[in-house]
């Protein structure tokens, strides 16, 4: 699986420059940030307003890439952004610099190594979790750097058919995506860790894969 997963991190590099090519860094960050501000409506999320915010009221963005949700949290909201290839981000693509974000502490590490507990008020982990090497110790890590009570919202590409789920597991057909699981499996993963999910919003439908969005409070 590590091997699998340094594989998927080369041709994650390679799908945003791709991906970017042609988008000024300017009109692809409003666009993103529309993109967020709207998914934030869809799913009902409460954020702290600006002037009820405590200090020790605290966001993660777990899996972060260039242009995550933290983009649309100004100062003086307190948020951690997480992704291994943060600097592979600024090196190679203008779209990212982390000095336009002065309220966001970067922490270029994988989220296996994420090593808090009972820190973060809400958590975003969207597309990244299908990413991670070890993908059980990722999800410990990021639910106990929840507090309880917290808000986690976690995105995930579920396969539709059993047959191709056991085909992808054998044969990289999904260079990208490490990890392959069905809807009712990423659900009891986030379950049997103490989160009870509240929505399961069907953000894409496609032939192979759905696209989700979770959204959970942990209760324990």
């Amino acid at each position: 699986m590590n091997f699998r997963w340094k594989i998927a991190q080369a041709a994650e590099i390679r799908w945003w420059q791709q991906y970017l090519h042609g988008r000024t860094p300017a009109e692809y960050a409003t666009w993103k940030q529309n993109y967020w501000q709207q998914l934030v409506a869809e799913i009902g999320i409460a954020l702290p307003k600006e002037s009820n915010l405590q200090t020790n009221c605290k966001i993660l963005d777990a899996g972060c890439g260039p242009a995550g949700i933290f983009t649309i949290f100004p100062a003086p909201y307190p948020v951690d952004a997480l992704d291994p290839l943060l600097l592979e981000y600024e090196r190679k693509l203008p779209h990212f610099r982390r000095f336009d974000y002065p309220n966001v502490r970067f922490l270029t590490q994988p989220l296996e190594d994420l090593d808090v507990r009972n820190e973060y008020d809400i958590i975003f982990c969207l597309n990244a979790i299908n990413h991670v090497a070890d993908l059980e110790l990722a999800l410990d890590r990021l639910i106990d750097s929840a507090k309880v009570g917290a808000t986690i919202v976690v995105s995930i590409d579920a396969h539709n058919h059993s047959f191709l789920k056991k085909i992808f597991r054998l044969v990289p057909g999904d260079i990208l995506h490490p990890h392959q699981y069905d809807l009712a499996e990423y659900v009891a993963m986030l379950t049997r860790r103490g989160v009870e999910v509240q929505t399961q919003l069907l953000k894409k439908k496609e032939n192979i894969f759905n696209y989700y969005i979770l959204v959970g409070k942990k209760n324990v």
